[in-house]
């Protein structure tokens, strides 16, 4: 038996022991959707989920981790903060738009090692759960952004179906988190972690 993990290989004789040393899920979420990623993948992986402010007293320094953080202006929140303390094993930055797109631009703005997986998860937008400078940046911003989006014909190419999306999503606000958009996430888990045949 061969193993493979996000820890170490450890042999007796003939004998594999595959040890996952990854000890938990953290997160910096502001309007719920990066926590409810956080959750699922909590319950699809059996690893524990914390917040950022929570896993301070949780989970030790050094510990190897997935880190969930929603995405503002190109910037994973909390990352950098929980780089320092933590050993990441995965990024997932929670934006609003489609889920896999803008990877090279999130790893590049947040520094983020090309040894260390990216994903981009979908999740949503609601004002109403914003406060302080991040509602009125996001204000500012679905203003703006709104109006370039609306003033686009709604016929591909002119508008695609993700603009489309972003621009419903700015108008009237929701949710777009699914098991779906864990798809790559958990895949990536399960090959960091599974046991296969020589």
């Amino acid at each position: 038996m061969r193993g493979k993990t996000a820890g170490k290989t450890y042999t007796n004789g003939n004998s594999y022991y595959i040890l996952n040393f990854m000890k938990a899920i953290i997160y910096t979420s502001n309007s719920g959707f990066t926590a409810g990623y956080a959750e699922m993948l909590a319950e699809k992986t059996g690893l524990p989920a914390y917040s950022l402010s929570e896993a301070k007293d949780k989970v030790s320094s050094g510990a190897e981790i997935i880190y969930l953080g929603w995405i503002m202006a190109g910037l994973i929140k909390g990352y950098k903060k929980a780089a320092g303390k933590y050993s990441i094993r995965a990024v997932c930055g929670v934006c609003m738009g489609a889920s896999g797109s803008q990877i090279d631009e999130v790893r590049t703005a947040n520094k983020i090692p090309d040894s260390t997986p990216v994903f981009t998860l979908q999740g949503g937008f609601d004002i109403k759960k914003l406060h302080g400078i991040y509602k009125f940046m996001m204000t500012a911003m679905a203003k703006t952004v709104g109006k370039q989006l609306a003033a686009k014909p709604d016929k591909t190419p002119d508008k695609t179906p993700e603009e489309a999306d972003s621009l419903d999503l700015l108008q009237n606000g929701g949710s777009r988190i699914s098991e779906k958009n864990l798809t790559p996430v958990l895949e990536w888990y399960t090959a960091e972690t599974s046991i296969t045949s020589l």
